[in-house]
């Protein structure tokens, strides 16, 4: 029987067989990213229960961050090498067992163990779920489906706090990890079931030396910035971080560079790069993927903290922010088919500045609804950020570059997730530590450590708000976007 390929059209443009693969796919990376922020309302939980401090229990989040930053450039070359049903069993077997471990983990050293398998798992299914849809949707209708991607990207990390404040209301932080295991189970049974091979899997030769390279890369910089503003390590600990992730880094790129023109198959192929429109979509997206990721790890963290609000009001003041980023992502890929990426972004852009500053502004006597109201601004703001964005970085590649195009998407959402989580903890932390050292109460200097984040993010934002100027969608000539070389 011949494989069905894109130009298989019902009614619906899709055939039930690929709308069934794709479904599969979404619910399943809904779950997997729910898991990614459902943790921050839990962490001070977790560290009464396991008597752990405050850079301690980061690590739950930039371990995970720092794991899919160095397993998702490898799905590059994996996807391309295993067929696509191995990979999401994978994925979703690596997901499950990661979760369990954490449910159970007396010690936190297991917990830290279990959200790296969590995570290895969770790297793999995003840029399968991307790479497939790519496969699977004709280039006019790619807005509508990557507006449901986006809606499953950004709302799962929204309502994970809110999640996690109801299952904490109930029950203690190992109810979180929990709750993940029977529907990790169910969709792995669901999957067994109704998942198929859409990709034709090729040999391509894995390159021993890029796999150490990305690691000491990526972990070297993640490592690195987790450590600033820690008064505790020593300052040649840090630089060395940064020197090593730096000198890996620039030896992984020299390497694939190489490895591209002998013509032996890199392990991410960085000839994405060659195409303005995917460049400039990357860089906006690791800039909003910053601002997103730093702002949903403060906001848990002033209100309970300072304002003294309890995790269940706090995930309740954060859902409909996400539950309104969700429903626009759909209607978002819609109105870019039809008017393109800028009328939507531009405005965008200048509404998430604005919500930063008055984030920034943020004082123990602040209603509870300004601060629900601003969320909501930056979450609807977001929505018509990441559609075009990934809608764009991908429809500008040609066919055999859509899994590194989506390994490359993946990397850099981690290293800029990581990146603004680290820099903006790190800002508050100093700031306010140094408050309370000048004898400010700690509700008082904790806020002052939130204005000087959320201002210095605002600042960095302008960048972002410059170069949506500067994004054009693909121009596609008959399918596919052509090659410039």
């Amino acid at each position: 029987m011949a494989q069905p390929t894109t130009a298989t059209v019902d009614q619906h443009w899709l055939s039930a067989r690929d709308r069934s693969v794709i479904a599969i796919l979404l619910v399943s990376t809904f779950v997997v990213i729910l898991n990614e922020t459902a943790l921050n309302v839990a962490l001070t939980s977790i560290m009464a229960d396991l008597a752990v401090d405050e850079r301690d229990v980061q690590w739950l989040t930039t371990a995970f961050l720092l794991t899919m930053a160095v397993v998702i450039p490898i799905t590059g070359w994996l996807l391309e090498r295993i067929p696509t049903r191995s990979a999401f069993l994978l994925a979703l077997i690596l997901f499950t067992t990661g979760t369990l471990i954490c449910a159970v983990a007396p010690v936190f050293g297991l917990v830290l163990a279990g959200r790296i398998v969590q995570a290895s798992g969770t790297a793999v299914m995003l840029p399968l779920l991307m790479t497939t849809v790519m496969q699977l949707v004709p280039p006019a209708h790619r807005g509508a489906i990557m507006g449901n991607i986006s809606m499953v990207i950004s709302v799962a990390p929204a309502i994970g706090p809110t999640m996690a404040g109801l299952v904490l209301h109930v029950t203690t932080w190992r109810g979180v990890f929990g709750l993940m295991v029977p529907i990790g189970l169910i969709m792995l049974a669901i999957g067994a079931w109704r998942m198929v091979t859409v990709n034709e899997p090729m040999r391509v030769p894995l390159d021993a030396w890029s796999v150490p390279l990305t690691v000491l890369g990526f972990g070297g910089l993640v490592y690195g910035l987790s450590l600033i503003g820690d008064a505790t390590v020593p300052r040649v600990e840090l630089i060395a971080s940064f020197v090593v992730g730096a000198l890996a880094l620039a030896a992984f790129l020299w390497r694939q560079l190489a490895l591209a023109r002998a013509g032996r198959g890199p392990l991410l192929d960085l000839r994405v790069f060659q195409q303005s429109a995917f460049t400039v979509s990357v860089i906006v997206m690791a800039l909003a993927m910053m601002a997103l990721f730093g702002t949903i790890i403060i906001l848990p963290l002033i209100l309970q903290r300072a304002l003294h609000l309890d995790p269940l009001t706090v995930g309740l003041m954060l859902l409909p922010g996400g539950l309104l980023m969700g429903l626009l992502g759909p209607v978002t890929g819609r109105l870019f088919d039809r008017v393109g990426p800028r009328p939507l972004m531009l405005p965008a852009s200048v509404v998430i500045a604005g919500v930063f500053w008055l984030l920034s502004t943020i004082q123990l006597s602040t209603p509870w609804w300004l601060v629900v109201a601003a969320h909501m601004a930056m979450s609807a703001s977001f929505a018509f950020m990441f559609t075009p964005l990934f809608t764009i970085a991908l429809g500008s590649l040609p066919k055999d570059l859509y899994s590194h195009g989506s390994a490359v998407v993946g990397t850099v959402q981690q290293v800029a997730g990581a990146f603004g989580t680290a820099v903006f903890v790190t800002a508050m932390a100093s700031q306010s530590a140094a408050a309370q050292a000048s004898g400010t109460p700690v509700e008082a200097a904790l806020l002052i450590g939130s204005r000087v984040a959320f201002l210095g993010a605002g600042a960095v934002w302008t960048l972002a708000i410059i170069a949506t100027l500067f994004i054009r969608a693909p121009e596609l000539s008959g399918d596919e976007p052509t090659m410039h070389h």
